[in-house]
């Protein structure tokens, strides 16, 4: 992790926060008395709450207002997708933004597809292009890493870019620094937003008496949140099966999507073959193989498919493949299997599912307005988050789910006082002033002094347990793609269509993954041949010198050979018992 301090890098004085007490700095007192009334008006009107005083407020602002002097006459512009954080920085961020340092300022939002198509076109132009910044997935940490295309902020921190570095930026203070940090240690990106992949249930069902005692009377131990797959199973048939009807509605065990569409490559990249335990131990992911399967040496991509020694096609991908069909078939809704990610997101909160998986809390504010039939009068939830469960091949030291990190991206290829202005709008956007409102309003927390702060834990019990997941110690066992991947887009681009092979049953599960691992080592193989990356591209043997499926799974770690039980014993655990735990 990148250790650099807030105090490292003070480029102007290296005044800290004001002490308790004080009502003015010297970034307070450098600036006039109009720009200190455009501050105060933002600070009193709209970032009310913060961690931080309202004087120290004033002062971070006042940072902003003076390191933004040499900036004036630029019109910069940014790009990031339309979830809700993002809509507000658009809307609201940007305005303070411009007002407060003059900057004029553009925040532009667009679906997840479109940026990381505008990303791709401006990488591969590498040139100036349209956008000064972008917000993207840290899933690319792999690629930004070594396509050189990404502006190294560490190196840039304490260089080019110590003079608008932000003396209360407190890096430590972040949740996912790891997961923007590259092979070389260097940090490419900085965390704007990040929301968890959580199992989710409904609480109320699983505290009603009649249902406990029937679940238990047909599986043999208690209803509760699984901590295996074969409990998640289990609940799931429970429901869908056994239960069917709730309060006169059908009921469901499961909810998931199948539909063939990009969406759905999602669902495994995000990150399905962790939970079942397809790679190896490592945090945040797997070495030398990561949850793509992908194996890597040394820094160098060799190979995704179990000849090359990488996992895509391994028994444990399989076998995760197989249950995400089985489940979605036996389970969900029945028209579940001809819907989209976004088609199938709104239905948990429709009332008729029991559980899901893993779970997008990004969805966190959807999930809780009034009126709905999973919240209560009082506007408490009916369910609640916890961590998902694992597969038969999961082993402690693994990852266990994904967490989406987006994270500001500066290009290269630009002159650094375009860069510096960029860099500003990123820190501005993540500042303590700004940081605590933003997070309420979009429920992607960043920083740690958020999580604690009274308002923070007011609005916990709404929120059915996403505080005390992120700050439990739990929360470092969900992590983002890695640096296996080389190349992000081109490899995300594989998986959708296998995947729905297989559910469609135009090929077999097996059938499915082999081809994905193909067309994974076919892709690295090109970028390898073309000299695409910089640095620690691919490195993959020629097809005479591989050792084989057998040699591999006979080698500790993976791809592991296939279990004899993929259903052990299924194991729940109380939701009580298990936030008390967190205490601990």
């Amino acid at each position: 992790m990148i250790k650099t301090t807030s105090q490292s890098l003070c480029a102007l004085g290296c005044t800290f926060l004001l002490a308790s007490g004080a009502v003015a700095g010297p970034y307070t007192d450098a600036i006039t008395s109009e720009q200190r009334a455009v501050i105060e008006r933002w600070v009193d009107d709209e970032f009310e709450m913060s961690s931080l005083s309202r004087e120290q407020q004033i002062e971070e602002l006042a940072w902003f207002a003076l390191a933004a002097k040499p900036f004036q006459d630029l019109d910069i512009k940014v790009l990031s997708e339309n979830i809700t954080t993002h809509k507000y920085e658009s809307s609201v961020l940007a305005k303070a933004f411009t007002e407060i340092t003059g900057i004029p300022l553009t925040h532009e939002v667009r679906p997840e597809g479109e940026v990381i198509d505008q990303l791709n076109l401006q990488r591969l132009m590498a040139a100036k292009g349209r956008y000064d910044a972008f917000v993207n997935d840290s899933d690319l940490i792999g690629t930004h890493a070594r396509s050189g295309w990404a502006l190294a902020l560490s190196d840039f921190m304490v260089g080019e870019g110590s003079d608008v570095t932000s003396p209360t930026l407190d890096l430590d203070d972040f949740l996912g620094i790891s997961y923007v940090t590259g092979l070389d240690g260097k940090m490419y990106q900085l965390p704007d937003q990040q929301f968890a992949n959580l199992y989710w249930f409904r609480y109320d069902w699983f505290q009603r008496d009649d249902l406990r005692e029937q679940f238990r009377d047909i599986y043999g131990y208690d209803l509760g949140v699984p901590v295996n797959w074969s409990a998640y199973e289990d609940i799931a048939e429970f429901f869908s099966v056994h239960v069917q009807e709730i309060d006169g509605k059908r009921v469901y065990g499961h909810m998931d999507y199948g539909k063939r569409d990009p969406s759905l490559g999602w669902r495994f990249t995000d990150a399905w073959f962790s939970m079942a335990g397809a790679g190896d131990k490592g945090l945040p992911n797997g070495q030398p193989v990561d949850e793509w399967g992908i194996r890597m040496e040394e820094c160098h991509p060799v190979g995704a498919s179990m000849a090359r020694g990488g996992a895509t096609n391994g028994p444990a991908a399989v076998y995760a493949l197989q249950k995400y069909i089985d489940w979605l078939e036996q389970y969900a809704p029945p028209e579940a299997i001809n819907m989209t990610f976004g088609e199938a997101g709104p239905v948990p909160a429709q009332g008729q599912v029991a559980q899901q998986i893993f779970w997008y809390t990004a969805f966190t504010a959807d999930m809780n307005k009034p009126g709905l039939p999973v919240v209560n009068e009082d506007g408490t939830p009916k369910w609640r988050m916890a961590p998902s469960p694992h597969g038969a091949y999961w082993e402690e030291g693994m990852k266990l789910g994904y967490q989406d990190v987006g994270a500001w991206t500066i290009p290269r290829a630009m002159s650094s006082f375009r860069q510096k202005a960029a860099w500003l709008y990123a820190q501005f956007t993540t500042s303590k002033t700004v940081s605590l409102r933003k997070t309420l309003v979009g429920l992607t927390p960043i920083r740690k002094s958020d999580l604690s702060t009274p308002e923070m834990q007011a609005e916990a019990p709404k929120l059915g347990g996403l505080v005390e997941f992120y700050q439990s110690p739990a929360r470092k066992n969900w992590t983002p793609t890695g640096v296996n991947v080389p190349d992000y887009p081109k490899l995300a681009s594989l998986w959708w269509p296998n995947i729905a092979d297989a559910i469609t049953g135009v090929k077999t599960s097996r059938e499915a993954l082999d081809a994905l691992a193909l067309g994974q080592d076919r892709a690295m193989a090109v970028m390898q041949r073309n000299f695409t990356l910089r640095t620690c591209g691919p490195r993959l043997a020629d097809q005479e010198d591989l050792k084989g499926e057998s040699y591999w799974l006979e080698q500790p770690g993976a791809p592991k050979p296939a279990l004899a039980n993929e259903k052990p014993q299924g194991k729940t655990i109380p939701y009580d018992d298990l936030v008390r735990s967190w205490d601990l």
